[in-house]
């Protein structure tokens, strides 16, 4: 019995049918990251003696008491704490940090029935674009193991791309849900800013972070916002509006929807494949009835420096918390208290991140606060009265997540702009506060493109249902990676 390619609703057929059991699914779920993850290093840390008990516990709860992801596999972003299991932020700071607490979404998994499998290889703190950051592997994208994943959620995309969970939770700060979701082939969803509680989430930029899904298929991201959305009086920027049905939005209808088509996304630098499988993914929607036109989000030039100073000056002042006192890491080269936190932050932080602290503090410093960070706060402001002005009249904007598809380990690396570029396509949705979705919409020499859908404020509803319409039409989600020839299932 294959499982890996299975929607959720087809797991809980098998599972009511009494074909197969949590506890089968779960002892399932672990031989195949067991066979698979040493090539594709997606995971950091497992929880297979706790996910066992669980998911025999769970065996016995009666049908009718179970969601629709009762008893299915989830893995877990690691910069999102989870109790008991080792949480690092990919970081040699952190090593060896045993969280005391869950993270708010973490306890929504738990309270859904879903079996937390283990933490996902990242970006250090979320800082990448590639996953080439973290301090204890290289994740590799499982549709050719010599190029990356994509960031800062390389380890979530990877995991589902390769079969091994069907679920996983990452974080986007500025496309780190989208950008490795393009790369690898699977659907990675940024909720609107506020619909997703960030308690228990590991602060990179607090005015820009958010908690999403990364799936196989559009309705199984749709059944695991609604899980993690709503809510959360632990967390001041949660926002309190209602959580509507969003699997219920997958109506497949689009006639007379009205979609927007940014020319700055079709600029220079955005490559010739990129630019087709998105220009046929619009005849498709057209023919499914919506109207597509040409619209300017003038600003989106600018996108790139200003969130590269407001994000690194977010960071600066989220990561001096770290200083080797209380936990985690700490350096044994110290003969003062300063040479203390010198040493532990600089043994303790990698290059890059040590390089946006630098940033920001810099952009924070008395003489240039107003001429770096306070301006890129006032041209933020411009970037969302584009969005506002756009969705005046048009129901979803739509581009590329991405302007090529992944490239190879190693090739940008030592190129910090040119690996800063790669997320300039999917940066002014997390500058807006808006919610956007990357789908698969076609390959380019075998690897993954990936289509973004971007919203109204609170609406995934729409952008769910017209991800919904253009994967029911094509068959991009439904290709696997030559690296499920042969697995265990």
């Amino acid at each position: 019995m294959k499982l890996a390619d299975k929607t959720a609703a087809e797991l809980q057929e098998l599972i009511h049918t009494k074909e197969l059991t949590i506890a089968d699914l779960t002892e399932k779920t672990f031989k195949r990251i067991e066979e698979l993850d040493s090539d594709v290093d997606a995971f950091l840390a497992l929880n297979q003696e706790q996910a066992s008990s669980q998911a025999a516990e769970m065996d016995q709860v009666p049908f009718e008491e179970r969601g629709p992801l009762f008893g299915l596999p989830v893995g877990v972003k690691d910069n999102i704490v989870t109790e008991g299991i080792e949480t690092t932020a990919s970081s040699r700071i952190l090593e060896g940090f045993n969280p005391i607490y869950n993270a708010t979404v973490v306890e929504k998994l738990r309270a859904a029935g879903m079996v937390i499998v283990g933490k996902l290889n990242m970006d250090e703190f979320a800082m990448g674009s590639s996953n080439e950051n973290s301090y204890y592997k290289n994740t590799k994208n499982p549709w050719n193991l010599e190029t990356v994943p994509g960031g800062s959620s390389g380890g979530s995309a990877a995991a589902v791309a390769a079969g091994e969970v069907p679920f996983t939770l990452g974080s986007d700060t500025g496309g780190s849900i989208r950008q490795p979701a393009s790369f690898c082939g699977v659907v990675g969803m940024k909720p609107t800013y506020g619909r997703v509680s960030r308690f228990g989430l590991i602060a990179y930029a607090s005015s820009l972070d958010q908690i999403g899904p990364v799936t196989r298929t559009v309705k199984d991201n749709a059944l695991l916002l609604n899980v993690i959305a709503g809510h959360d009086e632990k967390d001041s920027t949660s926002a309190n509006v209602d959580v509507p049905d969003f699997a219920a939005a997958l109506t497949g209808d689009i006639t007379g929807l009205r979609i927007g088509v940014p020319k700055e996304y079709f600029a220079q630098g955005v490559g010739e494949s990129s630019v087709k499988a998105v220009k046929d993914a619009l005849k498709v929607l057209e023919e499914k009835g919506a109207i597509c036109e040409e619209i300017s989000l003038p600003h989106s030039k600018y996108a790139l420096s200003t969130y590269y100073l407001i994000a690194s000056s977010e960071a600066s002042s989220n990561l001096s918390r770290f200083d080797g006192i209380r936990y985690g890491y700490r350096t044994e080269k110290a003969g003062n208290l300063l040479d203390f936190y010198m040493n532990t932050r600089s043994e303790g932080f990698g290059d890059e991140v040590k390089r946006r602290i630098m940033l920001g503090t810099y952009a924070l410093s008395s003489g240039y606060y107003d001429a770096y960070y306070k301006k890129a706060q006032k041209v933020r402001t411009l970037i969302k009265n584009d969005f506002d002005k756009a969705f005046e009249k048009y129901d979803v904007i739509i581009g590329p997540t991405t302007p090529t598809p992944s490239f190879k380990i190693g090739e940008i690396i030592d190129d910090p702009l040119t690996m800063y570029a790669n997320d300039i396509l999917t940066i002014p949705i997390n500058l807006a506060g808006v919610p956007a979705i990357s789908i698969p919409c076609g390959f380019d020499n075998g690897l993954p493109l990936g289509l973004q859908i971007i919203g109204k404020y609170f609406d995934e509803e729409t952008v769910y249902r017209v991800a919904d319409v253009f994967e029911q039409a094509t068959d991009f989600h439904k290709k696997t990676p030559h690296i499920w020839e042969g697995a265990a299932q």
